[in-house]
């Protein structure tokens, strides 16, 4: 009953309502954290943490568009200048980290203040306008990222050196732990994943909370909020100052992993399509979605091509078949993939699996009341 309490405090009283969600829920977390010690190799690492970098940038931007209903093609941006503070910080002070800390608090302070620049000035438009705001602000970011040369490293992007503890080199352990060194790029990892555990829980708490129902309220009926008695400019404001906030700590946490930032990795509009993307398949308006989509677009952007590869090995010499599921098609098979999601989850995985328990618990009641009534 204890555990039951704690954990409903934990998860801000927002519990997955669903069996199946919960086990896939608790698999993804588990899995992530256990990763280092099932899959040792460097790739499988590298996908980890950029799944763990996703699930903040998704549910971030699930807090405008989900709760919210507002559409913004700027949240790369901020991603962006999170990435780019810690670089420039670490490779104008040194290794260390001051430099880290400095450069994550300049990347919130600036996202900060944009965000809350272009919320009172363009969130009163329509929001058809208030997206093509967004698209051309994070577009002229991204030239000035670009040509900037001495300042971000323009097109090239900056490289930077970590913390003695947070580098490869350095060795806690003499002999591996089950098979797995102890070094400093797997203290990196776990800094991630427990960064991104506080900031989920963290999301968790805001979206739950009275602030989080004002949301729903204005993206439901904005009209009816504001008649209510709620200054839904405000409101909208916070949402997009929070998810700003969250995207940048997004992209300070992709820097420290990746040792570089650049616009390619940081600021490219494809990675805005890819937050799109896993928003729908996960599910609108659910923390939850985050996770579990972040980890389905993550693992089949990068191991597709590997099955493809396996499928192009077994079907050699088919004709047709054999150049389908050729590893140069993998784009055409997550495209698939992805209507095939849309069509079978309208709601995404998350909807999907509350609505299927919400009709199974109906129906036991149902039945209950059937027997009881007979």
């Amino acid at each position: 009953m204890h555990s039951s309490f704690s954990l409903k405090n934990l998860l801000s009283h927002d519990l997955p309502r669903s069996r199946w969600l919960a086990l896939l829920l608790s698999l993804s977390v588990l899995g992530l954290a256990l990763l280092p010690f099932i899959f040792p190799s460097t790739k499988a690492l590298n996908v980890a943490a950029k799944v763990l970098v996703f699930i903040v940038l998704v549910a971030s931007y699930d807090l405008l568009l989900g709760y919210t209903g507002i559409v913004s093609f700027a949240h790369t941006m901020f991603f962006g200048i999170g990435a780019y503070g810690i670089a420039i910080a670490s490779s104008r002070m040194g290794a260390g980290w001051p430099a880290l800390a400095t450069g994550w608090a300049a990347g919130l302070a600036l996202s900060l203040l944009l965000s809350l620049v272009i919320g009172l000035f363009s969130l009163r438009v329509k929001a058809i306008f208030f997206a093509m705001i967004t698209l051309a602000v994070a577009s002229a970011f991204l030239t000035l990222a670009s040509q900037l040369s001495d300042f971000t490293g323009g097109e090239d992007g900056l490289n930077f050196k970590l913390p003695a503890a947070l580098q490869a080199s350095t060795e806690y352990l003499e002999e591996p732990l089950l098979g797995v060194t102890i070094d400093g790029r797997l203290l990196s990892y776990y800094l991630l994943f427990f960064a991104v555990l506080g900031l989920v829980l963290l999301l968790l708490r805001i979206v739950n909370s009275p602030f989080g129902r004002v949301l729903q309220a204005i993206r439901e009926n904005e009209f009816r909020a504001e008649a209510i008695g709620y200054r839904t400019v405000v409101y909208r404001t916070l949402s997009n100052v929070l998810a700003a906030l969250f995207a940048s700590s997004a992209g300070a946490l992709l820097a420290i992993w990746l040792r570089y930032a650049g616009p390619d990795t940081a600021m490219s509009f494809e990675i805005m399509l890819d937050i799109l993307l896993i928003v729908v398949i996960g599910g609108m308006g659910t923390i939850y979605g985050a996770v579990l989509g972040s980890l389905v677009f993550v693992l089949a952007q990068n191991y597709l091509q590997d099955l493809l590869r396996l499928g192009e090995g077994a079907l050699q010499g088919v004709p047709v078949l054999s150049q389908l599921v050729s590893p140069d098609r993998w784009l055409l098979w997550l495209g698939i993939l992805f209507v095939l999601a849309v069509y079978h989850f309208p709601s995404g995985i998350v909807g999907r699996l509350r609505l299927a328990a919400a009709l199974r618990a109906h129906q036991q009641t149902a039945t209950s009341a059937e027997v009881s009534s007979s």
